[in-house]
């Protein structure tokens, strides 16, 4: 029987195992991926185990022990297991669903639990092409912003790598003093998520981008693989000294990434109702669902 011993937690050290499961059950949302899991541990408090030839994952957010599906082949016995672990665990809690393919055999073999979307975890993902390019009227406004950035602001586009990672760490500071991150928790857990990235960034297997204005970096974009069809944007970030800068680093992004991706995952809005405006104003071509179950229902 699966008990709470059996987890450890998630370290950088765990980075192979993950990818190798990862390449036999490749994912789609990013809450899966180690290096949401490593950048946000401080928040989540991450830990997994793993089981004959799956992966099962636990977090721990404000006290609240949260599970999710299993990563790995369709296996019975574990997810039953895994519901028992629930209920003994965390009876007050919820069982995330993370995956299309998870939720599928979840609904096959209890058709009568009450599965649930959990819209604030929907993910954005667009057509590569669509963010490079920004075709037609539905992207006429965007244009004209990134074409306003580049009339005013005179700037150059560089890879972020060892050169230039204490400039992008002094960067990440100035743009969290200008958001003001200390009275606001999620910003200040984000701004130690982003800065353990870049301090682990050859670790992590991280991409990015900065831009700079007058010489001095102005905005940012972290990214990685995700699937053979994905890549998945973790961070992007602009000061505010030069309008149109976030849909300037978007675009350039997208240049970088759409000869070798067909889709861009720009993660979900956290439930904030000015970022799911500015998500959904670049159309996104389909969304990542997430669900969840009451483990009281289990």
């Amino acid at each position: 029987m699966l008990s709470l011993d059996d987890f450890s937690p998630v370290t950088l050290a765990d980075r192979r195992l993950f990818l190798e499961q990862y390449e036999r059950h490749p994912q789609v949302h990013s809450d899966n991926t180690f290096t949401n899991m490593a950048c946000w541990n401080h928040y989540a408090h991450y830990q997994y185990t793993r089981v004959r030839d799956s992966l099962v994952i636990c977090s721990t957010i404000a006290g609240q022990l949260r599970f999710r599906a299993p990563i790995g082949p369709e296996d019975p016995e574990l997810l039953a297991d895994l519901f028992a672990l629930a209920k003994a665990e965390s009876p007050d809690g919820q069982f995330y669903i993370l995956e299309p393919t998870a939720r599928e055999r979840i609904a096959a073999l209890y058709p009568d639990l009450p599965l649930h979307p959990a819209r604030d975890l929907f993910e954005y993902v667009y057509r590569s092409a669509d963010l490079a390019d920004l075709p037609g009227k539905g992207f006429l406004t965007i244009r004209r912003h990134i074409n306003r950035f580049n009339r005013n602001c005179s700037n150059e586009v560089e890879a972020i790598g060892p050169g230039n990672l204490e400039e992008v760490r002094v960067f990440v500071n100035r743009w969290c003093n200008w958001k003001n991150c200390e009275d606001d928790p999620l910003l200040t857990g984000e701004r130690e998520a982003v800065l353990f990235a870049i301090a682990h960034f050859q670790a992590l297997g991280l991409w990015g981008l900065v831009i700079r204005v007058d010489g001095e970096i102005a905005a940012m974009s972290v990214y990685e693989h995700l699937n053979a069809e994905t890549a998945l944007v973790h961070f992007e970030k602009g000061l505010p000294d030069c309008e149109g800068i976030y849909k300037a680093i978007n675009q350039e992004t997208a240049l970088r990434l759409r000869d070798t991706y067909t889709y861009i995952n720009r993660e979900s809005d956290m439930g904030v109702p000015g970022l799911r405006e500015a998500k959904s104003r670049y159309h996104p071509h389909h969304m990542v669902e997430a669900w969840y179950a009451g483990v009281a229902d289990l």
